[in-house]
């Protein structure tokens, strides 16, 4: 409800039907009993009681229309539901950012596609049962109790082991639930990362190598699947037991006092047709939870993401004269997640307002980082970047991104035609595609700029890509146009057209910032940024870890783990003498380990990992 505010109004309508439902189930049963008693005894005709029977029809009529209308509304609920979910986890990961991203991608994708499908169940089935529990339960044992107070006592006393039962078996099944999203999760990234290298695995006639994991990840997602199964199996048939006993209870204590003659028919067939009904939301409640976990899991794992706190940029300063304002970094260093490496470091230098201007560096160096700190997508963890004076942290995000146009390495491109992903069709777009070379590949297209391509330019190759993403950078005409390794999937010829654009961008104005490795492009540059990275000092963790490295227990506990593996004695340069002592060093901390040959020091680790199997490297 937190997050999906479409599902206050499902819920709310949910307990009105549950209301509803209460409502005709006493209806129902009591009609029957009307309808029945009087026959038995002999006190009317089955002529007579005719009216019961078609208010009976009535009421089966209207229940099957209220089961209708709560199922169907159920999918409509549960569709608008996953599309605001997925919706708020793809907006909420890209704002996290790229560095997030790139450990989170495959899982993300996962989540937002097969995993939150599983909530329809949830919605569907698992929750319109529950507050059937909450309503009709409640109110069906109160009518019980006016016709019968000693069976509502034991439906009273019954009625608390139902849900026991569903706690101790629902933990377990939550738990399976969140394994087989995982190894899905994992699969799905083991799958994914193996047909993107494909190629270069095939390339190195590798290609043959990764079938035993993804065998072990098969099996692995099967067994998490079976064993959710197998205890979705087991809490059925144990709640189905407790309420086929509890329903059993309260029938023969009845069928005893009516044999009796202290309870009339009438009576005994409202209680004995209450009781199931009272008893059958529990049961549902518990055989469609595991049914719902799977998406319950999704759910949970969708709302980690949403809590993931982001960099809220919240300046509304508007954008100086860009034509006029420079724009400085000053100091600036992005500290690397989980590592001790900054990059850049100590970035202090001027992108001039109408020049072209290359940042360049080994990989690593923070190159990237430095365009996302520029772009607004990173903010710097030391220094400020400034806009003329005014600090970017205080200019309008969403107003200075109208300012820029970026063509990263993977350019974003959508389904749709080719003019769609350009933005015009024009004599602007002509003049632009010359420029990169791209009216060459739209030639050769079936339909010109009207072919359709696919998610990522599905139906163009990597270079095709490449220029497109550059020819909607000139037709947008933005005042900062930013390339990231713009000739880096382009042969030598080709890169000559990145060069026309980079010259023809400086030429109308526009201020260009280039992270490039080749020669050709860094020789347009008007300034060339070395990007640097640094190191750190190291966190208290891991000092705490080193100190424990260091320590006499650690020294202690390696010692106790050493096995003594003998070599056999027809090995070359093996002793017979027994073990010599190798000094390994890693990092300041220093420990003994056996060595069979040699009073030297083996530093060459290749001997050590060649003879380990191939496809586990």
């Amino acid at each position: 409800m937190q997050y999906a505010r479409t599902t206050r109004v499902y819920i709310g309508f949910l307990v009105l039907l549950g209301i509803a439902d209460a409502a005709l189930i006493a209806a129902q049963i009591i009609l029957i009993a009307k309808a029945a008693s009087p026959v038995f005894y002999g006190d009317s005709t089955p002529a007579e009681v005719l009216p019961f029977i078609g208010w009976l029809v009535v009421v089966f009529a209207v229940r099957f229309g209220v089961l209708y209308i709560r199922e169907s509304f159920g999918h409509r609920s549960a569709i608008q539901v996953i599309t605001d979910l997925r919706g708020q986890v793809l907006d909420h990961a890209a704002k996290l950012g790229d560095r997030w991203l790139s450990g989170n991608t495959t899982n993300t994708v996962t989540l937002a596609t097969r995993g939150l499908d599983d909530l329809e169940d949830y919605f569907v089935n698992f929750l319109p049962q529950l507050f059937l529990t909450v309503t009709a339960a409640p109110a069906l044992t109160v009518l019980l109790a006016t016709y019968d107070w000693i069976s509502a006592l034991f439906v009273v006393f019954c009625v608390p082991l139902i849900p026991i039962f569903m706690i101790l078996i629902g933990k377990m099944t939550a738990r399976y639930s969140n394994q087989r999203l995982g190894a899905m999760q994992q699969l799905s990234a083991q799958l994914l990362d193996l047909l993107a290298g494909l190629a270069t695995l095939k390339g190195l006639g590798r290609e043959k190598g990764p079938e035993k994991r993804v065998e072990s990840l098969g099996k692995r997602f099967a067994q998490k699947t079976m064993q959710t199964l197998y205890v979705a199996f087991l809490s059925g048939a144990a709640l189905e037991f407790l309420a086929t006993l509890s329903t059993a209870l309260v029938a023969v204590n009845v069928g005893l006092r009516m044999v009796g003659g202290s309870v009339p028919l009438e009576v005994g067939l409202i209680v004995i047709m209450l009781t199931p009904e009272i008893f059958k939301p529990l049961r549902e409640v518990g055989t469609q939870f595991h049914a719902s976990s799977d998406g319950v899991a999704a759910a949970e794992k969708a709302f980690e993401v949403l809590e993931t706190p982001i960099h809220e940029h919240t300046g509304t300063a508007s954008i100086p004269n860009l034509d006029e304002a420079a724009i400085r970094f000053e100091d600036v260093s992005v500290y690397a997640p989980g590592r001790a490496t900054v990059a850049p470091a100590h970035m202090t230098t001027t992108i001039e307002p109408g020049q072209i201007t290359v940042l360049r560096g080994p990989s690593g160096s923070g190159k990237t980082t430095a365009v996302h700190v520029l772009l607004g997508l990173l903010s710097p963890d030391e220094g400020e970047v400034f806009v003329g004076d005014v600090p970017l942290s205080d200019i309008d995000r969403d107003a200075w991104w109208e300012e820029i146009s970026w063509v990263p390495q993977r350019p974003a491109i959508v389904p749709g035609t080719v003019a769609d992903n350009v933005g015009a069709t024009g004599e602007s777009a002509q003049r632009a595609a010359a420029l990169t070379g791209f009216d060459a590949v739209v030639d050769h297209l079936p339909n010109g700029w009207d072919t359709h391509i696919g998610h990522g330019g599905t139906g163009l190759s990597v270079g095709q890509r490449q220029r497109l993403a550059l020819t909607r950078a000139l037709v947008a005409s933005r005042k900062i146009v930013i390339l990231d390794e713009p000739s880096a999937h382009l042969d030598a010829m080709s890169e000559e057209y990145v060069s026309n654009v980079v010259r023809t961008l400086k030429a109308d104005g526009h201020t260009v910032v280039v992270i490039a490795h080749r020669q050709a492009i860094t020789q347009l540059a008007d300034h060339v940024i070395d990007v640097t990275p640094t190191s750190r000092d190291i966190s208290a963790e891991l000092r705490e870890s080193t100190a424990l490295r260091e320590s006499t227990e650690y020294a202690d506990f390696i010692e106790s783990q050493r096995a003594d593996y003998a070599l056999p004695n027809d090995w070359a340069g093996a002793s017979s003498s027994g073990h010599k002592v190798v000094k390994l060093t890693i990092g300041d901390a220093e420990s003994d380990h056996p060595s069979e040959s040699g009073d030297q020091p083996q530093t060459n680790t290749e001997s050590r990992t060649s003879h380990e199997p191939k496809e586990d490297q």
